[in-house]
């Protein structure tokens, strides 16, 4: 149970850094793309940290039982 939490983790960690660095790099194109996009891909960004945030704090809670 330990990996699957653990890969949950990350994948939610490396799922943030990549809508971050597509929002990033929407805006330093801007454009249309930026445009229509630009305002979804960050509040995906704030979503998924609050998701990998909640991972961590859960794994913080259960292991010091």
């Amino acid at each position: 149970m330990n990996t699957f939490v653990f890969i949950c983790i990350a994948l939610a960690m490396c799922s943030v850094a990549a809508v971050l660095g597509l929002g990033i790099f929407s805006m330093a194109r801007g454009g249309e793309f930026n445009k229509k996009h630009g305002n979804k891909l960050m509040r995906a960004r704030v979503v998924l940290q609050g998701i990998t945030l909640l991972l961590l704090f859960l794994v913080m809670m259960l292991s010091n039982k």
